[in-house]
């Protein structure tokens, strides 16, 4: 175990980077901040070119062969989520369903499944709370 000096908490040493000149063997910072300190950093030197970098990146045939894979993995491991949205966006396009605003007030939202076992009972979140909601 050992204690990052950027956000204070203690990890395994699996969570550093490797450095053969530190006494441990292993970077004094975790792998989430150094990324973090990474992409903060490119960001403020070139902002415009690395928006291209990614945007070009997440088109290249490799990474759309990666998602369709991902999507694969992901529909065959949770048969009962991807039955619940594929209900979602049937009932939207016969208008069973209609969105509804986050209780933030943003309009743009996307169907959250509180029971999969329930697929059309739903709340409507922003990808903001979404996310919070699912601890990402």
């Amino acid at each position: 175990m050992k204690k990052c000096f950027k956000c204070n908490i203690e990890k395994p040493l699996s969570e550093f980077y490797k450095h053969k000149e530190m006494a441990d063997g292993h970077l004094n910072k975790c792998k989430d901040c150094a990324r973090a300190d990474t992409i903060r950093q490119r960001n403020e030197v070139k902002p415009e070119y690395y928006r291209a970098y990614d945007k070009t990146r997440a088109r290249s045939e490799k990474r759309r062969i990666w998602r369709r894979k991902r999507l694969r993995e992901d529909r065959a491991a949770n048969p009962l989520a991807n039955k619940a949205r594929r209900a979602v966006a049937y009932a939207l396009s016969v208008g069973k369903l209609v969105k509804q605003p986050c209780y933030c007030g943003e309009d743009k939202v996307e169907a959250h499944h509180p029971d999969y076992n329930e697929p059309l009972t739903v709340v409507w979140l922003c990808n903001k709370h979404h996310k919070e909601i699912h601890g990402r």
